[in-house]
């Protein structure tokens, strides 16, 4: 079985890390599995980047789209990939003697909606976030993809050209083979199944793989020497790309939560990761410990374990890797009960669901994990659940038997 995964980058983000990960798990279980990406960050036999389009009309469609995007307002801040053109070519996609194309996160121009369509491969597309069946928002609130996208339900904080209308009208013109579809989470797969655009289309969930032989549970005050943290306090990791840059990663909701925790708990330290020390650095009522951006797996590995809970406000996620990876070195999560982190923590077992977005809940859930952060039991759990969903061996299994079914003909489910 050869199998060929596509994505923007190898090893960069959320998906690429996933989408990496599946790649190298399939390699171990057998599977003649290669990776295209349009931008490669570290060389990999295995991996392959596209040529970049060189045509005319191409870069002209691209002004043509950045003329038009220009003149969509709107006040949501999560990213808008309209995805025409495609800034490399599917000829290599086509041409090769792979049976079955993975398709992962493959906007930022990479692949356009029509190209797409337009590959001769059998497809199993594995979903990163809402796009799929969206218009051009990645991560939304509004429910015009359960709709359709119309003129009248159109939401007020949007004006002007109609970006996520247009962009959803051209998938239903040009996706109309239905796609296997891969949820990592059950929280996706059931947005899909109510989606006026894919609800018919087959999805089945399969979360995405992690080395748990690599991501394993260290000693923590080895961790914190390593990193120079202080041995003996209790410590509280927040990570997030660009920190409070993003609204959907809830550091607003954090730093709430962070106040109703002023004087309960003694010695408490944040450690932030994902981005550099602010030129102003919010008070958050607690020393903090600024990380920067934490790329290899080794230093995150460490500053895993060495945290008593990782915290997760996000208001909405697919599968982040960031919990998977804190489960797998045994570290409890603290996160609201929403989106597809209900999928990696078990409330009162791993860690800690609030109600959403309840921020005294949440410190509740903080103070609950930390009050027993001597006794290791939710630190064998935690091991135990990323070991028996996440583990390479288990996902590969599943995304096997999935490829089976498509290459046979057979929808998954």
């Amino acid at each position: 079985m050869k199998i060929v995964q596509v994505n923007y980058y190898d090893k960069i983000g959320g998906a690429g890390r996933a989408a990496y990960r599946l790649h190298r798990a399939l390699l171990r279980a057998g599977v003649q599995s290669r990776m295209l990406v349009k931008e490669m960050t570290e060389p990999d036999w295995s991996v392959q980047s596209l040529a970049p389009h060189k045509a005319f009309f191409p870069r002209l469609n691209r002004r043509l789209v950045f003329e038009m995007t220009a003149q969509f307002k709107t006040a949501s801040r999560s990213l808008h990939s309209p995805d025409m053109p495609s800034s490399v070519s599917i000829a290599p996609i086509n041409a090769g003697d792979a049976d079955l194309v993975n398709l992962h996160w493959f906007n930022g121009g990479m692949l356009s909606i029509s190209d797409v369509a337009k590959i001769n491969k059998p497809l199993v597309w594995t979903l990163h976030d809402m796009w799929a069946f969206c218009g051009a928002e990645h991560v939304t609130f509004d429910t015009r993809w359960k709709d359709g996208y119309r003129n009248d339900n159109r939401p007020a904080h949007e004006s002007g050209f109609d970006l996520n209308r247009w962009t959803w009208e051209r998938k239903r013109k040009h996706w109309r083979r239905p796609i296997q579809l891969v949820a990592p989470s059950h929280w996706l797969a059931d947005c899909v199944r109510q989606s006026a655009l894919m609800r018919a289309w087959s999805v089945v969930v399969i979360p995405n793989a992690i080395d748990t032989d690599l991501w394993r549970p260290l000693e923590k005050g080895l961790a914190r020497r390593a990193l120079d943290l202080p041995p003996d306090i209790p410590l509280l990791a927040f990570g997030a790309a660009g920190g409070d840059a993003d609204p959907n990663k809830g550091f607003d909701l954090l730093t709430d939560a962070l106040a109703h925790l002023q004087g309960e708990i003694a010695g408490l330290e944040l450690v932030i990761f994902g981005q550099n020390p602010p030129p102003a650095p919010p008070h958050l009522g607690f020393p903090t410990h600024y990380m920067g951006q934490l790329r290899d797996d080794l230093s995150l590995r460490l500053l895993y374990n060495a945290s008593d809970v990782l915290v997760i406000p996000s208001r909405l996620e697919n599968l982040p890797n960031t919990g998977v990876e804190a489960h797998a070195c045994g570290t409890p999560i603290a996160a609201f009960h929403t989106g597809g982190l209900p999928d990696i923590v078990e409330h009162l077992k791993t860690g800690y669901l609030a109600k959403p977005y309840d921020t005294l809940d949440l410190a509740k859930g903080i103070k609950w994990i930390l009050d027993q952060k001597d006794d290791d039991t939710l630190s064998r759990q935690s091991r135990k659940r990323a070991v028996e969903r996440f583990g390479e061996d288990n996902v590969a299994k599943q995304y096997i038997t999935v490829y089976a079914h498509v290459l046979d003909g057979s929808p998954s489910a």
